[in-house]
């Protein structure tokens, strides 16, 4: 990457959004701690105000787990993304030392956190309009069906808008040719979805089940992972 001689310019929510990939370069070429600092209360705010309008549907404790532990699954994911991918950049045909590699994925999640903070709102005028609670009922399982369909959409939105413009961020960064900007993308992809999966298994609940005691962990936290209950439920289906 082409070093510059001038100051980067500050940070700014609205040229995160827009993904202004001229600008967001030159913030990783000045990549400072406070940069750092930044990314990371975006992530805890918006990432937190989203998990605590998804748990208040099962409990107010839940709320305060989950505006916890999304967070850290934001931060968890980001930060093994970019240990992984910062090898893996250079073979794909982008030099991007580690600290670069760093910051472009954790703007990306800045961002995605952003949109989901933007939803939280949306997601507790859901919570206020789905039917309570009541003991051994059906249609406890049909609002914890749509909290769960709606949670995927959300977050779904939220990481395909962030990842295109991460992939206009390396765009810029790799020149001419496109090819490596969508290897790197798609590599990056991968490890967030493998990654990222493994590490909300291990700290759910989020919505909290109707059935079962609102818990920080599960007991059982550590057996088994997500794709292996996801194969097991395929085959009882």
């Amino acid at each position: 990457m082409n070093t510059r001689t001038h100051t980067p310019p500050p940070f700014s929510l609205g040229t995160l959004l827009r993904g202004e990939a001229e600008t967001m370069a030159g913030w990783i070429e000045g990549w400072t701690p406070g940069r750092t600092g930044q990314q990371v209360l975006l992530i805890a705010i918006g990432g937190g105000a989203f998990g605590a309008a998804m748990g208040c549907w099962r409990d107010p404790e839940q709320a305060l787990f989950a505006a916890v532990k999304l967070p850290l699954v934001l931060l968890g994911t980001a930060t093994g993304n970019a240990l992984i991918n910062g090898m893996l950049a250079p073979l794909l045909g982008l030099n991007l030392r580690l600290r670069e590699a760093f910051a472009a994925v954790l703007m990306s999640f800045g961002l995605a956190s952003a949109i989901l903070g933007a939803f939280s709102p949306l997601m507790a005028f859901l919570v206020w309009n789905l039917p309570p609670l009541v003991p051994d009922a059906q249609v406890n399982v049909v609002a914890h069906s749509v909290m769960l369909l709606t949670l995927v959409a959300v977050i779904a939105l939220a990481g395909i808008t962030a990842n295109m413009r991460l992939w206009l961020l390396l765009r810029r960064l790799a020149g001419r040719s496109s090819a490596p900007a969508w290897r790197i993308l798609l590599a990056w992809l991968a490890v967030n979805l493998l990654l990222g999966a493994q590490i909300s298994w291990i700290l759910r609940p989020f919505i909290g089940s109707p059935d079962l005691p609102v818990e920080f962990l599960r007991a059982g936290a550590m057996q088994g992972n997500f794709f292996e209950s996801v194969f097991r439920s395929a085959g009882q289906l």
